[in-house]
């Protein structure tokens, strides 16, 4: 069954594909499914409700089954912030550096035991008979004093793993295997063999 992603992210589609294409999901594009998927206002006060919000747009936008991730970094010493405003943390048309660089500014006399944070991922499915799967993944970590890694996506060279090293630092397998995406879009693919054994 070919799923539609939502997303205009390259990076996160990315992600999303390496990980749904083992699990035997064909994952599908709006470029290479020929449409432009229109940016949804995130206006949910959760991740879950935001990734529905996406989901739904593209299902509603194309007709095919939707698969979309809403995800973001909560960090323990900000009250759980940035949340669900992690994209637009640094403001609208910030980088991802930017963004790093404001949460470390926010965290530098932070000390080392309470800089503990989680990355969640909320997945949302929409079937096509338009009944909804919804899933969550969260992976524990702290954050660092500086960026660290080759891989500069989102919040991954500031967020450390087991105290070992950042996201930014692993390989695509490693990361796939512990990260918060990884573990919801596992959680996705039990939910979607129990749906395809009961229709």
């Amino acid at each position: 069954m070919e799923f539609i992603i939502a997303t205009n992210n390259p990076k996160k589609l990315r992600e999303l594909e390496r990980i749904l294409n083992p699990l035997g999901i064909e994952a599908v594009s709006a470029k290479d499914a020929g449409v432009k998927l229109d940016e949804v206002e995130e206006t949910g006060t959760t991740f879950a409700e935001n990734a529905f919000l996406k989901a739904n747009a593209a299902f509603k936008k194309t007709g095919m089954p939707a698969i979309a991730d809403d995800s973001g970094l909560s960090v323990d010493a900000l009250g759980g912030k940035p949340g669900v405003y992690s994209a637009r943390y640094a403001g609208e048309n910030a980088t991802d550096e930017d963004r790093n660089n404001k949460l470390l500014e926010e965290m530098k006399n932070v000390p080392d035991e309470k800089r503990t944070a989680h990355f969640t991922s909320s997945v949302c499915c929409i079937l096509p008979d338009g009944s909804k799967l919804a899933v969550e993944g969260i992976c524990k970590g702290k954050i660092g004093y500086k960026p660290v890694g080759e891989d500069n996506f989102g919040y991954d060279p500031i967020f450390i793993y087991n105290n070992d090293k950042t996201f930014a630092q692993m390989t695509a397998e490693e990361k796939d295997k512990i990260s918060h995406r990884g573990e919801s879009l596992r959680m996705l693919q039990e939910e979607l063999k129990k749906y395809l054994e009961e229709n």
